[in-house]
């Protein structure tokens, strides 16, 4: 519910989205859901748009004009190719394997006994995807 939401447009056709979050314990942004239309795709309007919102956040284009950086987490090859070799972007995590499920349920069952929710059957994790994350760091001032 905190989240806003933004689309680009070419030519006043929608091409992309992304969703930015607050990250109250760092504090900072999370860029999330990008998504770039199939025919717009491999040519560069995604990440441009990407780094067009990250760079608006650290410059305080955010909520309440707040100067904080944007993190973003992306399993896609090509995307992880361009982030970690571009100057924009610092690397700052990279899980190559899956969660443990188990441990996950666990933990969501020990929460959910002790406010008095109902117990899950399921839980996060095990999907063996990697998943690297990335800092948005812009340009840098000489």
């Amino acid at each position: 519910m905190a989240a806003e939401y933004y689309a680009g447009f070419v030519d006043g056709i929608p091409v992309a989205h992304v969703c930015a979050c607050p990250r109250f314990e760092i504090p900072g942004y999370r860029l999330t859901r990008l998504v770039v239309m199939p025919e717009w795709q491999g040519a560069g309007v995604g990440t441009r748009f990407l780094n067009y919102i990250a760079e608006m956040h650290k410059n305080g284009g955010g909520r309440n004009g707040r100067r904080l950086p944007s993190y973003f987490h992306t399993s896609h090859p090509q995307l992880c190719g361009y982030l970690r070799y571009s100057k924009l972007w610092s690397q700052c995590s990279a899980v190559m394997h899956g969660g443990n499920k188990k441990k996950s349920m666990a933990s969501i069952n020990k929460s959910a006994r002790a406010s008095g929710a109902v117990e899950v059957s399921g839980g996060y994790g095990g999907h063996f995807r990697a998943v690297q994350g990335f800092k948005y760091i812009g340009e840098k001032i000489k």
